[in-house]
């Protein structure tokens, strides 16, 4: 909005041809998201603790120490980082570009969803929400939409391709099939964010580590320079986004304040499948779809041991983990919650170098 509204008077006012630069628009949504979820963060978790007198579900088949550590945290805190990250992106993007738009939609769409199930699952007193197959098609149908779109307003011979990493010259044309594919890493990353968030503050900083690499990675893709030189594929309009990553960095900060140890407000599925929506959509206009899987390693790692985990159990009867996800594998051997988060960030960081050395080693 400021974009829009500013920067056309840069020529009688030269202070404003500041809001021309992406960097320093994406400097203010980060600071911006972080001041609106410090200001409502209070008023929104009393509020939640006001309507949620138990809090949020504990599960009977989980770690037996969350039934006294957990108990009567609210959920539904990812409204804290939906707040913040919005009105940021609102706030500092340039409301004429669509790629930030058709974010807009998979992070409010997914919101939502996880919106939902979150109610769904404190009316009733249990852990199940939505059913799982009408959750599904939910997901689905707004990334379909995100997807149809994106690949209308991206230039062809990108919009229905994907990029190989390590290979600058390769691009594998998916033709129809880009849109089932795009669907796949939007939903596939929303569940993996909600898989992993098991913990306090286990998820929000692998979200914000990702966050700052693809808004690395937007600004490189969306600069012909910098994607000439990088032997990136320039998407034009792309480097937009880096003033969604910016919010979306300011807003996890901002939540991490009230959800580290202990937690005072639990994301819930609000925010878990809306983050998760909103990297895979990133990902999938910026073609480093391949990319997120080594940036996101820490969301793959947790949901793949809860795939080997039920595939064991039904072909052998044996559990591979203690428990699934992976979280709650270190927790049954003893270790600290403490521990377990602290030691997956810095995994997460380390697998977001190893995506981040893609850009150049091409």
């Amino acid at each position: 909005m400021l974009y829009n509204l500013l920067s056309p008077l840069a020529s009688d006012v030269s202070v404003l041809n500041l809001f021309r630069y992406i960097t320093f628009r994406t400097g203010g949504a980060v600071m911006t998201a972080l001041v609106v979820c410090f200001l409502c963060g209070p008023a929104v978790i009393r509020w939640l603790k006001a309507r949620q007198v138990h809090g949020q579900p504990i599960r009977t088949d989980g770690p037996e120490s969350h039934l006294l550590t957990k108990m009567g945290t609210p959920t539904m805190g990812g409204f804290i980082i939906l707040l913040g990250l919005s009105v940021a992106t609102l706030l500092w993007a340039d409301l004429t570009n669509q790629y930030v738009w058709a974010v807009l939609l998979v992070t409010v769409g997914f919101g939502a969803v996880g919106f939902a199930d979150d109610y769904l699952k404190l009316t009733r007193r249990n852990h199940k929400g939505l059913p799982g197959r009408l959750r599904l098609l939910l997901e689905i149908t707004v990334a379909l939409i995100a997807a149809l779109w994106v690949m209308r307003i991206t230039p062809a011979p990108l919009s229905d391709a994907l990029a190989v990493p390590f290979l600058k010259a390769v691009l594998i044309n998916l033709g129809w099939f880009f849109p089932a594919f795009a669907v796949i890493v939007m939903v596939g990353a929303s569940n993996a964010v909600n898989l992993t968030d098991g913990l306090d503050g286990l998820a929000i900083v692998p979200v914000m580590i990702a966050a700052g690499c693809f808004a690395l990675i937007s600004y490189l893709v969306g600069n012909t320079v910098f994607a000439n030189y990088l032997q990136l594929h320039f998407v034009s309009g792309s480097g937009e986004l880096m003033v969604f990553c910016g919010a979306l960095v300011g807003a996890s900060l901002g939540f991490l304040w009230f959800n580290a140890p202990p937690a005072m407000v639990f994301m819930g599925d609000t925010g878990s499948l809306s983050v998760g929506g909103a990297l895979g959509a990133i990902s999938v206009i910026t073609k480093h779809e391949l990319v997120l899987i080594m940036i996101g390693g820490l969301f793959v790692l947790e949901t793949v041991s809860v795939i080997v985990q039920v595939i064991s159990f039904k072909l052998t009867g044996r559990r591979v983990f203690r428990m699934a996800p992976l979280h709650h594998h270190f927790e049954q051997k003893g270790w600290a919650e403490p521990t377990i988060v602290i030691r997956f960030w810095i995994i997460a960081f380390i697998l977001a170098l190893i995506g981040l050395s893609t850009l150049k080693l091409r």
